[in-house]
């Protein structure tokens, strides 16, 4: 079979003639209709030598942490799904046994990384090719007639900015004000997330005017570029208070002192980017009662909310679509900002 490998560090994924993989005892093997490509990708592909050894990754690496299929074959003993059956794969596999797997937040398992247990694409092969293996059925959600390539960025564009959006839901009262910072892949959801699930006034900040009409087209009230005058253009035209939440999709340096600009006491900074920053913390550096947190993916019921958001029309994802043998260009348009939303492999 085919599938699209990272292969090289340092150079650009590659088409390549693969063994198609059989299901073991307990697996799913999934005929793949859908993969999307995301920017933790790109980051990983960014990685020197020396950086990419950090992660352990192995060589050659089938991409794709985000996928949906078709169940195509089960491995000996596999229950709890049926051949034919469309599903969507939940990505941060957790050992599926302490507390936190047990609550479906396998994306906090504190066991994964000592038992070797990785997400598909990021660690252990995964969607962009015409099969994948997946190691449980716990790990399949259901995706019913949903149409795939529109669903398939729902496992993690869709189901990040939700899980962070989720641990603000009780500040963002009516009144209040939420910032997305970086309308892209994620930003362009996490945008749709705030106006269907809360009251609050919605700010997007980007870099390039083409970025902030895209905000105002998906709900954003008021768009504004991402420089040292969005937080006085915010006060003048959205709020006279802090604001509420900030939602941070890109996370660097930079965009922390534009945060800083806005906020206040009780902010909540939400740092979701793939980055780090430096900023003081505590009583006497940040102000009283705001929070600093780095969520991280989200857990199997809150995909399950995604997929139903999307079901029922409340949810959607801008999509451009390309064939397995065009993966390569879509990394590349990823890598170099030319995306509006979210690239699609179809095998």
């Amino acid at each position: 079979m085919k599938a699209l490998q990272y292969v090289t560090v340092g150079r650009a994924p590659e088409i390549r003639e693969v063994p198609t993989p059989e299901p073991g005892p307990g697996e799913v093997r999934l005929r793949v209709t859908a993969a999307g490509a995301c920017h933790s990708d790109s980051f990983v592909m960014s990685l020197s030598e020396k950086e990419y050894e950090t992660f352990g990754y192995p060589l050659p690496m089938t991409l794709g942490h985000e996928g949906v299929g078709v169940v195509d074959a089960l491995g000996e003993g596999t229950t709890g799904v049926e051949i034919g059956e469309a599903v969507a794969v939940y990505g941060p596999h957790g050992c599926g046994r302490c507390h936190s797997c047990s609550q479906g937040l396998e994306n906090y398992c504190p066991h994964a990384a000592e038992m070797g247990i990785v997400p598909p694409g990021l660690g252990a092969d995964g969607a962009m090719a015409e099969y994948m293996i997946v190691s449980d059925t716990r790990l399949l959600l259901p995706l019913g007639d949903l149409d795939p390539v529109q669903s398939v960025a729902l496992t993690d564009a869709g189901l990040t900015p939700y899980h962070a959006i989720k641990g603000s839901l009780d500040l963002l009262v009516p009144g209040s004000v939420a910032v997305v910072i970086g309308v892209g892949g994620l930003g362009h959801i996490a945008v749709q997330l705030l106006r269907r699930l809360t009251s609050a006034t919605v700010v997007a900040l980007d870099i390039s005017e083409s970025k902030l009409e895209f905000a105002r087209e998906v709900g954003a009230h008021y768009a504004y570029l991402s420089d040292v005058g969005a937080a006085d253009a915010l006060r003048r035209e959205a709020s006279s208070e802090p604001v509420t939440a900030v939602f941070d999709f890109v996370t660097n340096d930079a965009v922390m002192k534009i945060i800083d600009a806005m906020s206040g006491p009780r902010t909540d900074i939400v740092l979701v980017g793939a980055g780090a920053v430096s900023r003081p913390v505590g009583l006497l550096g940040q102000p009283f009662g705001s929070t600093v947190r780095a969520p991280y993916w989200g857990s199997r019921p809150e995909l399950m909310e995604v997929i139903e958001l999307a079901r029922s029309g409340q949810l959607t994802v801008d999509t451009e679509q390309f064939s397995l043998d065009e993966g390569p260009e879509a990394y590349r348009k990823l890598h170099d900002g030319e995306l509006r939303g979210r690239a699609v492999i179809v095998p």
